[in-house]
């Protein structure tokens, strides 16, 4: 079922297809980007920067970003899910982040996606595609699906986490993270979720008190920040999927294959960068 309000994808064309020469007018003025691949664009459809946008790349943990946006189509928020021990076994494993799951715990959906998106969680992201799938290879395959829905045609998941297997956690580009994160930033869930620093779930006889902390530094670091995820393996490099609130649009940009704290810092000058040419136009 569908929860909140998603843009649809005749919406999403309109956003993200109409580009702006401001991009090429200013790139002498935009900051320096180390990243392999970046893109920023605003809501009018002006392009502020690109670098290797089209680069098929994979992007770490930014693959729980299409993750909740099929859970946000296939569950109810009040959903309640038992953990089990395939799960905590998934994340431990793998040497994935976690939210510190436990079996036999039972948790929302609504929780769940808390876990999944702050502190990143690999074992939230099982137990949500092991339901929803039913399983986790039809749950990648819902993924492939929205993409192909979405136009992202650069986009393949092989997970739901973006773990390095199997397939190298599949592969995406720096305009189709941005599209697909616009999309789901119009869903007051999902908006919601990622623009948290910290969430804390008290404990009940079904399950055990959690605090799960942001990964995404910039919610602190810079003004007018929605969220949207961070990620990291050695093959994808430091990534980070944001958006923000400059001169009335909002900017979504990304990030990949970038270093850890840089890429906070980079984001947040993009993010300025992006308010100047608004102002300025």
């Amino acid at each position: 079922m569908h929860i909140g309000g998603f843009i649809g994808s005749a919406v999403l064309a309109v956003v993200v297809g109409v580009s702006s020469p401001a991009a090429a007018a200013h790139a002498a003025d935009a900051p320096a980007v180390a990243a392999k691949s970046a893109y920023v664009i605003d809501s009018a459809g002006t392009i502020h920067f690109s670098k290797r946008e089209t680069r098929r790349v994979p992007v770490a943990s930014l693959v729980k970003v299409m993750t909740a946006y099929v859970v946000l189509h296939e569950a109810k928020l009040g959903d309640t899910i038992t953990i089990t021990a395939a799960d905590v076994k998934h994340a431990t494993q793998n040497g994935a982040t976690t939210a510190a799951l436990k079996k036999g715990e039972r948790l929302t959906v609504r929780d769940l996606l808390y876990g999944l998106m702050l502190p990143s969680g690999a074992d939230a992201a099982s137990a949500l595609a092991r339901t929803y799938g039913p399983g986790n290879a039809a749950f990648v395959t819902k993924m492939n699906a929205a993409a192909q829905r979405l136009h992202l045609a650069d986009t393949r998941y092989t997970n739901p986490d973006g773990l390095p297997t199997p397939g190298k956690g599949g592969y995406s580009t720096a305009v189709d993270q941005v599209k697909l994160a616009q999309v789901a930033l119009g869903d007051t869930t999902f908006r919601t979720v990622v623009g948290q620093t910290e969430h804390k779930v008290t404990k009940t006889a079904a399950h055990r008190a959690h605090t799960w902390r942001n990964t995404n530094k910039l919610l602190k670091q810079a003004d007018g920040v929605l969220g949207v995820k961070t990620g990291y393996t050695s093959a994808a490099g430091f990534c980070l999927l944001f958006a923000g609130e400059r001169g009335g649009r909002q900017v979504v940009g990304v990030l990949l294959g970038d270093q850890d704290a840089r890429r906070f810092s980079t984001a947040e000058k993009l993010l300025d960068f992006a308010g100047e040419q608004i102002a300025g136009s």
